[in-house]
Order: structure tokens, then sequence, then C-alpha cells
């Protein structure tokens, strides 16, 4: 009776945090809300939960990835102020033309954020640019969240060789390098992306067979200036090359030779030395400063998320709910996938779950006889799948901050492309590895 009041409790505490991140509450004071369910109904000591396992998963993921999160956001920034990004997705639009804006914007988010470019920069940068494109083709614009995001938080995001933390944490836990998994990973990451593809244009066709059309919102901008001056886009791609060779460099024992915050801090620097002319250089140490304080507000953020997946993967019913994920009937790769999947769903982030799964799941794979490449792609596909419900922090900020939509008029297309087709794309990770687990 006790283990069914644990794990009734913990769903309850799931539904809780979503609608809450939903209403717009806090997220501290949300997580320690869904934390005291946890708490009481798995019956732990309260003072415990929150100083010992809550501080533990918060300051634990801290003290991993803050360096990451760091530079990470320094090359956003950097791809950002010089207007490489704005280059790059510009070049990638005009070459496909407006009427192709379905396929544009998706592929300027994804190559962007392949090179380590955060997913909210990724949007930003795009997200003027598919206005133009969407009213240019008279395309819904309740489309552009579900395009944008498609292109930001899937295939790209946890491709094999992406400058990104849903690399970054299972390199780190199972000693593998960012490329593990590639020929499986890069199969299932391409069905994403081409699957996915077809998705959004049967989606748009139907609805402009129902007779919708482009409708501008007061706050659209369309004052974009031709005469702005931008990097050469094939210049503006140099950084995030350097980033993705530098990081999936490997020695002759197969690890990393570069750390993956020096890789990205290369690319930055690069960034800035070869484009200075369109930057101003006295505001640097400004543009320093706003980057730190997003990089420690974002993992803050996800350290919160991550406190409260502490807590509840240490609840006694944990173990009860991982058995039995771990011994679902079928290929045994199905039940890493469930069990990624659901905790990153539980703390609304593919990199706060993957910080949970991967030291908790990572090493009973391993002891079922799993490589840990095999562990580690399966566990960046499965992570990109029910992180993006409605309560996650970056769906929500595209959805009613960037582009000020309603979650009810293009949430819809949000979940069939990061929900719908990142779990396909996992399920057939699951077959493939099943089928060719020797492959590089």
């Amino acid at each position: 009776m006790t283990n069914v009041i644990g794990i009734i409790g913990l769903i309850i505490a799931f539904a809780l945090l979503m609608y809450l991140i939903m209403k717009g509450v806090n997220i501290y004071l949300t997580v320690f809300i869904c934390t005291l369910v946890v708490a009481i109904t798995s019956q732990m000591n309260i003072y415990e939960a929150y100083k010992v396992h809550f501080m533990t998963g918060f300051t634990n993921f801290f003290k991993s990835y803050y360096l990451i999160f760091l530079t990470g956001t320094l090359m956003a920034k950097a791809m950002e102020i010089t207007g490489a990004a704005k280059s790059i997705a510009k070049a990638i639009i005009r070459i496909l033309g407006v009427n192709w804006a379905f396929v544009s914007v998706p592929l300027a988010c994804g190559i962007l954020c392949f090179g380590g470019v955060s997913a909210f920069v990724c949007s930003f940068c795009v997200f003027e640019i598919a206005l133009q494109v969407f009213k240019a083709a008279d395309l819904p614009r309740r489309a552009i969240p579900g395009a944008l995001c498609f292109g930001c938080s899937t295939w790209a995001m946890v491709a094999p060789g992406a400058v990104q933390i849903h690399n970054a944490v299972p390199a780190e836990n199972l000693g593998t390098t960012f490329m593990a998994g590639a020929v499986n990973g890069w199969i299932c990451c391409g069905f994403v992306l081409i699957v996915g593809m077809i998705w959004l244009k049967i989606w748009l066709d139907k609805a402009k067979k129902n007779g919708e059309h482009f409708v501008a919102k007061d706050v659209d901008d369309f004052n974009d200036d031709p005469n702005e001056k931008l990097p050469n886009p094939i210049i503006s791609l140099i950084p995030l090359i350097v980033s993705i060779v530098l990081v999936n460099l490997k020695g002759s024992d197969g690890k990393a030779i570069v750390p993956v915050e020096v890789g990205v801090l290369a690319g930055a620097v690069c960034a800035i030395l070869i484009m200075y002319k369109h930057i101003k250089v006295k505001e640097l140490p400004k543009y320093f400063a706003d980057a730190a304080a997003l990089a420690l507000f974002s993992i803050t953020n996800t350290c919160a998320v991550n406190g409260f997946g502490g807590v509840a993967s240490n609840s006694p019913v944990f173990n009860v709910i991982t058995n039995a994920m771990v011994n679902i009937p079928g290929p045994k790769l199905l039940g890493l996938v469930i069990g990624t999947t659901i905790i990153a769903g539980i703390c609304g982030s593919a990199s706060g779950g993957l910080g949970i799964a991967v030291p908790i799941l990572g090493p009973v794979y391993q002891n079922l006889g799993f490589a840990p490449a095999t562990i580690h792609r399966v566990m960046a596909l499965a992570s990109a799948a029910l992180d993006s419900l409605p309560h996650n922090g970056y769906i929500v900020t595209v959805t009613n901050g960037l582009c000020h939509e309603t979650h009810h008029d293009s949430y819809g297309l949000t979940f069939r492309l990061t929900v719908v087709m990142p779990f396909i794309g996992s399920i057939l990770g699951v077959i493939l590895f099943t089928l060719f687990p020797n492959l590089p």
C-alpha cells in the first residue's frame, strides 16, 4: 500500500509541476511544492528531502555543468552580436526560397543548434526571419513556434557530434565521446528530420486548405533592414566548425582530447576575432556579463528541477519504478528509452533529465552488457521527447514570449514535431542498436 501511495504521489507531483508552470508560477516555488508532495506521499523525512536530496541534486548538476552552460552562452552571444547567426539563417532561407519556408526555418535553427548555439538564441535569431518568410508564403503564423522548436530541440540537439549538453552529460558519466553511436544515431536523427519535415508540410497544406492564412499580430515588426551589414555566411560558419571539430577530436585511446568547455570557448573566441568589425569592442565586457548572467539564470532553473528529480529518485518507490522499466517485455533498450524520457518529462528538461537518468540507469544497462556508446546515444535520443511537454521552459518562452501565440493555437503542431517525432526516433534507435549494436 505504501508503494502505491508513493507512486500516486509521484504522478500527482508530476502533473502539478506541469500545471503550475503552465500557470506561470515561479519555478522555485513550484519545485518546492512538488518536492513536498513527493516527500509526504513517499513517507520521507521532509527536512532531509530538502536539505540532502534536493540540494545534492541541485549542487551536483551545477558543479558538473556550469562551465558548459557558461561557455555555451558565450558562444551564443558571440554568434548573436557579430550577426553570424542571423547571416547563416538568412543565407539558408535565401537559397531555399520563401516557398520552402517549412524547410528553411527548422534547418536554419538546426544548423545553429548543432554547432553549439543554445536553443533560445537559435529561436530568437531565426524568429524575425521566419516572420518574413511565413508572411511572404502566406503560411499560418501559429505554425512558427512548432517550426522553430522542431529545428532547435529535436534532431540537431541530440545528434552525434552536436556541441550540446545533451551529448556532454552522457559523455561525462559514461566516458564516451560526442560521436558515440554515430551511425545508428545519425540514421535516427535523419529519420526525425525528414519525416518531421513531411509532417510539417502536410499540416501546413491542410491548414491552408481549411482557409488559414498569415495573420500578423500588433507586435510584429516587418522592417527588416535589407542594408544591414552582416558577415559572410561562410565566414559565420567557421566558429561552429571550430567547436564541432575540437569537441570531437579523439586520442589513440578513443577519448576526447579537448574538453567540451574549451572547444566551445574556442569557437566563441574565434567568432569575436574573425568578425570583430561587426561588434563594438568596448561593449565586450558588457556582453560577457550578460552572457554570464544568462548562463547562471539558465542553469539554476535547470538545477531547481534537477533538485526535484533528486528527491524523486531517492524516494522509496523510485527503485520500484526503475525496476519495472528495466524489466519491460521486449527489447531491453526499450526500458532505457521509457525511463529516460519519463524522467526528462518530470524535469521538463532534456538536460536536467539526463543529469538524473544517466547516473542511475547508465550503470544498470552497462551491467546488462550494453556498450557505453549505445547507452549514450539511446538516452540522448530519448531525452528529446517528453522534455517538450507544455511546462518545458523553452516551449513556454518560444510559444508565449517570443511568438506571442497561445498553447491552444500552436502547441498541437509543436507536440507532433517535438514529442511524437523524437519518441518514434528513439524507438527506431532501439531497433537499430538491438540489430546492429557494433556499428561505429
